[in-house]
């Protein structure tokens, strides 16, 4: 390994344009968001130190031995995260990227490419969610951030649109077409950058110079080259490299080694391809690389089931690859019924709960009809309740490994049913159980609408629920009118009254799980008046104060301190039952 001659950005996008510059299977993805590719634009502007790059240079007759991903140019969160794998043709060498690969595609993005992520607090599966951006500089003044000397920001086309005395955005990508500094000269001329007031033009002239020089003339990327050709020190030094910067995550490492040793199929296409359709089981999830590889070594039974080279070895690895359809369909039938249990993205607080639902569908052989089956409805509320109190135990933080061994033995020995209890009375992890006592029990009353454990909670009061509909979470009083100390006020409540209701309207008591489309006709709704609309008769109310342990009384405004009070108590009785009983 060799240390080379610089080359510059320009070069380095050169490369990568035209396919010389490719990724190794051991690569990881792409992990970088906007304002790390902006920070980095920042630094190399104010010539600050980016690292040192390490390539591999593959020789033509060596290149078909090894599989090869393109970089990505147009990154979208949604449909567009995966390197796309390279046509390896032998008839050129070529250098693959050993370390570097998160600032070299930082600067493709920025320069050729765009930056497309979901917009906060807007729909996952909406394409509006997820503008497209593409790297601007502002040339009229500098960054009002501390520790920023440039202004570097992804824009849409309309947001670059923007120009005032203080304002021009440059496409930052724009520069590689101009080659000369006369070009340079042409454009600040052309769009009248001169004629700005005089700091704001000084600025402007220098900014463009600069962001020329960076790319076209500094020969800012510094690399090591590594001729040798054996794919185990390769990946040696790949490790070694790789455990600064943006931290490589286990999972990204040992696909990539599964990559290499698999025979039939392509470890990484397979699983980042199966990862994408678990999360669009249902509501939607965010189930992640290190759930399928650390559940592949649960299910084919070794020994050691952390994440480490050495149990990634190739007989692990040929054994995972052999069983694999059996732990994909174990591992989708797992997630198909936590989903029909009514969990999604927001409420499945600890993923790796899928993991002994997987096992022990894996050693039943994946019944079939199993999630809609009459015959293991009770084998099914067996798992809901796992998987409720679980998370509700919060079973798996920490060192999950710990608690799975242990579960694995029990399902193991045990799975003619799912056995719960067995689970429950046998795990014997410090500080791990799914026993839960009154207090704990208790304590679950001050859990508050938009906790993340509040369906948790909802759910075990409605067992019997058929999930597969929508369920919201609903105040039983109105939180827009307990959260507003006029309105309560204009009802006649007073000072005391008002304040308790202000204090309480969000705590479990006071919510219940009713589906979509009656929660939306409830809306702001008094109980009282919610009850006479979809009830027709007594005992049609009678049925309904049942299901949602309303308890037995006035369900008027004046009554929501009494009514809190008593179903608390309903809630805790209702718990006791599921939980101690």
């Amino acid at each position: 390994m060799a240390f080379q001659v610089p080359i510059t950005i320009k070069e380095a996008i050169e490369n990568i344009h035209r396919k010389k510059y490719l990724l190794p299977a051991i690569q990881r993805e792409f992990v970088w968001n906007e304002e790390q590719i902006e920070w980095l634009f920042d630094s190399l502007m104010r010539d600050f130190p980016v690292g040192s790059f390490l390539f591999w240079y593959v020789q033509k007759e060596n290149s078909k031995e090894f599989k090869f991903y393109e970089f990505l140019r147009d990154f979208h969160e949604k449909n567009n995260r995966h390197n796309m794998e390279a046509d390896i043709s032998g008839e050129e060498d070529l250098i693959a990227i050993l370390d570097g690969q998160q600032r070299l595609t930082s600067l493709y993005i920025g320069l050729k490419g765009s930056y497309a992520a979901k917009l906060p607090n807007k729909r996952r599966d909406s394409e509006a969610s997820y503008p497209k951006k593409e790297l601007y500089v502002n040339l009229l003044k500098p960054s009002e951030e501390i520790d920023w000397e440039y202004q570097f920001e992804f824009l849409t086309a309309d947001q670059a649109k923007v120009r005032n005395a203080t304002t021009f955005w440059f496409r930052v990508g724009d520069i590689l077409d101009m080659k000369e500094h006369h070009e340079v000269n042409d454009f600040l001329l052309e769009n009248e950058l001169t004629l700005y007031e005089k700091e704001a033009a000084k600025f402007a002239n220098r900014t463009l110079f600069k962001l020329h020089k960076v790319i076209h003339e500094t020969p800012c990327i510094n690399f090591y080259l590594e001729k040798g050709k054996e794919l185990d020190k390769v990946l040696q030094i790949f490790i070694r490299v790789n455990s600064g910067g943006t931290p490589l995550s286990y999972s990204d490492l040992l696909l990539s080694i599964a990559t290499a040793q698999w025979k039939e199929k392509d470890a990484r296409e397979t699983i980042t391809a199966f990862v994408d359709e678990l999360n669009e089981i249902g509501d939607t999830f965010y189930f992640d690389k290190d759930l399928i590889l650390k559940t592949c070594l649960v299910l084919c039974d070794f020994t050691d089931i952390a994440f480490k080279v050495d149990n990634f070895n190739s007989s692990n690895m040929k054994k995972i690859e052999q069983e694999w359809d059996k732990i994909e369909q174990s591992i989708r039938l797992a997630v198909e019924l936590v989903a029909s249990f009514g969990f999604n993205y927001k409420t499945l607080t600890a993923t790796y709960v899928i993991i002994p639902i997987a096992y022990y569908l894996y050693k039943k052989d994946n019944p079939k009809n199993y999630v809609k089956s009459v015959s293991t409805i009770e084998d099914r509320r067996n798992i809901q309740k796992f998987t409720t109190v679980a998370l509700l135990k919060k079973l798996f933080g920490g060192q999950p490994d710990t608690v799975l061994r242990p579960i694995r033995e029990i399902i193991k020995n045990q799975h003619s049913a799912f056995p719960f209890d067995q689970i429950k009375d046998g795990l014997r992890v410090t500080n791990k159980s799914l026993k839960m006592d009154e207090d704990e029990i208790n304590d679950l009353l001050y859990t508050k609408y938009g906790n993340k454990y509040a369906f948790s909670i909802l759910s075990l009061l409605y067992p019997t629920l058929d999930y597969t509909n929508h369920f919201h979470q609903d105040h039983i009083y109105p939180r827009s009118l307990l959260k507003s100390g006029a309105k309560l006020k204009k009802r006649g409540l007073d000072d005391d009254a008002i304040a308790y209701c202000m204090e309480k309207y969000d705590y479990i008591g006071n919510l219940q799980l009713i589906e979509g489309v009656p929660n939306q006709q409830k809306s702001d709704m008094d109980i009282d008046a919610w009850l006479d609309t979809v009830c027709k008769s007594a005992q049609e109310k009678a049925d309904y104060r049942k299901k949602h342990l309303l308890p037995d009384l006035p369900l008027t405004l004046d009554n929501f301190e009494q009514f809190l009070e008593k179903r608390e108590e309903l809630i805790v009785e209702r718990l006791k039952e599921v939980l101690l009983g």
